[in-house]
Parts: C-alpha cells; sequence; structure tokens
C-alpha cells in the first residue's frame, strides 16, 4: 500500500478511448495514476464548494495584515 493511502480496491470501468487517451496526455501519468488523480480533483472539487459555502460566515481573529507580517 501506498504511504498515506487507505485500503483500496480494484474496479473495472468502461472509458471512452478518446477520453481517456486525453486524459494521460494531460497528466503524463499512466491509467490508474490518471484516474486517480481525476477522482482527486473531484473530491477537491466538492470541499472547495462546502468551504465556499462558508464564504462571510466565519470570523477570523487574526487580520491579513498581521499574517503577512508574520512571514518576515
Amino acid at each position: 500500500m501506498l504511504a498515506g493511502m487507505s485500503a483500496q480496491r480494484k474496479v473495472t470501468v468502461h472509458l471512452p478511448e478518446d477520453l481517456l487517451d486525453k486524459a494521460q496526455k494531460a497528466s503524463g501519468q499512466g491509467i490508474t495514476e490518471t484516474v486517480r488523480q481525476g477522482l482527486q480533483l473531484i473530491a477537491a472539487g466538492d470541499t472547495f464548494r462546502r468551504v465556499s459555502m462558508l464564504r462571510g460566515r466565519v470570523k477570523f481573529s487574526v487580520s491579513a495584515k498581521h499574517l503577512r507580517e508574520d512571514r518576515g
């Protein structure tokens, strides 16, 4: 098992060949890594949507100016 990964499942999927070719070309990876990256993007998109729903509802006690000054 890869470090940081939970249990894995082997699945069979039917994909349009041209879509898989384009995705592999874009990722520069093999089939497994290309599909894994696609699934990670979908999961990240869901997380982003849920976080964006909080926009304006979360109050921060630290200002952006303070955070920039703290970098140094």
